[in-house]
This record gives C-alpha cells, structure tokens and sequence, in this order.
C-alpha cells in the first residue's frame, strides 16, 4: 500500500511565496510520475504539475513561470514552489503518485489527504 502525506500550504498574501512537500511511502512499488492537483470550491479538481521520473514537466497555463515542481526520487518526494500567488491560487492542493505494485501486478494511483493553499490579502 502506497501513502502520501503533504506538508506545507498555509495562508499569504498575494504575491507571496509557498512551498509543499509530498513523501510517498510504502512497499513494493515502483515509482513513475507526481504532481500536484489542486480543487478550488466550486470546481473540479484539475491539474497543477507533474513530473516524470526522467524530470520531464507539464504545467497548466495559469502556473507557468510562478510554480515550479521538483522530485527527490531517491527520498520518494515531490516539491512545489509556489512563487508570485495570486488569489485564484487558493484551493486544496493534493499530491499525486502513479507508479507499479509489482506485489499485486497492476498499476496504482494514490493521493494524499490535501492542504489549503489560501491566498488573500
């Protein structure tokens, strides 16, 4: 079983500056992509960024040039720096991780619990 637990996200005004943090753990996976989704109310849920094991990103267009995601892979993490917030930032943020159980032969896609990004002045 594969777990994720965040850390970081919290309240700053606009302009400001976050970071998130996401450890997977667990047995007998293997790990390909993370990223970062985030559900503001109201909205569906949708995608912030992901990364690849060979480091290859995607963004959404509203992030582009203010976030910026990273990964540890040796330490199972993801990263997320949020840079230049603007109040259509806030929402729950949740770290994602798609990878391979090779105990149950199949592939696996978890989440973690989410953490509130909120930004207001």
């Amino acid at each position: 079983q594969v777990q994720l637990v965040e850390c970081g996200g919290g309240s700053v005004q606009p302009g400001g500056s976050l970071g998130l943090s996401c450890v997977v753990s667990g047995s007998n996976f293997i790990m390909n992509a993370m990223g970062w989704y985030r559900q503001a109310p109201g909205k569906q849920r949708e995608l912030v960024a992901r990364i690849r094991t060979d480091g290859r990103t995607n963004y959404a267009d509203s992030v582009k040039g203010r976030f910026t995601i990273s990964r540890d892979n040796a330490k199972n993490t993801v990263y997320l720096q949020m840079n230049k917030l603007k109040g259509e930032d806030t929402a729950v943020y949740y770290c994602n991780a798609e990878g391979w159980n090779w105990a149950r032969r199949a592939d696996f896609a978890s989440w973690g619990q989410g953490t509130q990004v909120t930004v207001s002045s």
